[in-house]
């Protein structure tokens, strides 16, 4: 696996492939999890070759506490993405993925205010902006994002059919743990009496009620709830158990 740190590496690298190389992209933030290695297993399976970054983009963060706290594992991540035969990572620092001091960035008028980015303002600028910058460093030919970002994978999806993107954004299955809870980095951060009790909110997400009983539900469960609500025939869901936020979807 060739590991670059620099842009202008990682872009000299992947302009010098021949013709006929389909490029596989997974871009994460680290604290690999089930769910990024499904990525990147599928990328493997669809493509010549497969590359990943890892970067933890503060633009999305609302909340520098969260920012503080995000599960850094550099080097367990690269053990891992070796052991799937990864052909390249990315790993950039904020300098240098930020020449410009986030001056200029991707904006979305209507779909990024509501949920996710109601709750989070600014997030989704944050996560539009990163992905196009890695999306022109890289040029893969497919770039893979899990469902369990609902909003943001339709974002992304979005942003790709509007500024004409060659690349094609792949939507992949939510990975779960074996009660339900929808595998996230931010599920480390959990206690174990917390961690016991997250699977509720899937279970309780996936039941035949409207979204106002749902949100009851959740509420009686002991979770603090940001939102439920049904949209483009999902139930997306919000919330909070302790220090950590949750968010799940499911097809209605």
């Amino acid at each position: 696996m060739e590991v670059f740190n620099t842009i202008q590496g990682a872009r000299s690298h992947f302009r010098a492939l021949e013709g006929g190389v389909s490029v596989g992209f997974i871009p994460t933030m680290g604290a690999l999890h089930a769910g990024h290695l499904s990525l990147v297993r599928r990328a493997a399976d669809e493509n010549s070759m497969v590359a990943v970054s890892i970067f933890i983009n503060p633009t999305q963060f609302n909340d520098a506490d969260d920012l503080k706290h995000y599960p850094r594992k550099l080097d367990t991540d690269i053990s891992l993405l070796k052991t799937l035969k990864t052909d390249v990572l990315l790993a950039p620092d904020v300098n240098d993925m930020y020449p410009d001091e986030y001056r200029y960035r991707v904006s979305e008028s209507r779909e990024s205010r509501i949920l996710e980015g109601l709750f989070r303002p600014g997030h989704f600028e944050g996560v539009l902006t990163v992905v196009l910058k890695l999306l022109n460093i890289v040029r893969p030919t497919r770039a893979y994002f899990g469902e369990k970002d609902w909003q943001q994978l339709k974002l992304i999806q979005g942003m790709a059919k509007a500024l004409f993107l060659d690349t094609e954004i792949i939507a992949c299955p939510t990975i779960r743990e074996k009660d339900g809870l929808a595998i996230s980095s931010r599920n480390k951060l959990l206690d174990r009496n917390e961690r016991g009790r997250a699977a509720e909110f899937h279970h309780i997400l996936s039941e035949k009620t409207a979204p106002e009983a749902k949100s009851a539900a959740l509420a009686g469960a002991g979770f603090k709830v940001d939102y439920v609500e049904e949209r483009q025939g999902r139930v997306l869901g919000a919330v909070r158990l302790g220090k950590v936020r949750l968010i799940d979807n499911e097809r209605i």
